[in-house]
Order: C-alpha cells, then sequence, then structure tokens
C-alpha cells in the first residue's frame, strides 16, 4: 500500500468511527422522553423509519425526544417506549 492509499484508507476509517458513535447518547444531562416528540421532530429512530424528524403523528408513544434529565415525567412522557 502506497502513502496516498494509507492516507484514504486511515481518513475512512476515522470517518466511519465518527458517524458510529452518535453524540446524543454523550449527554449524560438528557434523557429519551418517549411520547412527546411532535410529528417530524423526534430525534432518533423508530419503529418504521430509522431517522430523525420522521414521526408521522404528534406524541406517538414510540417516539422519542431528548430532554433536561428529570423532566420526562412532568412533561407527560415516559421513559420506555408505550
Amino acid at each position: 500500500m502506497d502513502g496516498k492509499q494509507l492516507i484514504l484508507a486511515s481518513a475512512m476509517t476515522a470517518v466511519l468511527a465518527l458517524t458510529a458513535n452518535p453524540a446524543l447518547a454523550a449527554d449524560a444531562s438528557k434523557e429519551k422522553c418517549y411520547g412527546v416528540a411532535k410529528a417530524g421532530s423526534n430525534d432518533c429512530a423508530a419503529i418504521g423509519h430509522s431517522c430523525a424528524g420522521m414521526a408521522k403523528t404528534d406524541f406517538d408513544g414510540k417516539e422519542w425526544k431528548l430532554v433536561a434529565k428529570g423532566s420526562c415525567l412532568q412533561l407527560k412522557g415516559s421513559l420506555t417506549p408505550r
């Protein structure tokens, strides 16, 4: 493997490693709150789709949004999917 191929392979490995660790999971001051996301404003994958912003209905119990830790139940959400 020559120098250019090594640099390209290293760069691709770095990109794949960064995309494998979502930043959302790293914030300890937040928690997943199910049933509080409005249509189109969920934070990540749920049943039936694999992307943020794809919730089809308001307050679906399977869709989640990150909220400040300890505030989910005050928002009438759930810490587990419903």
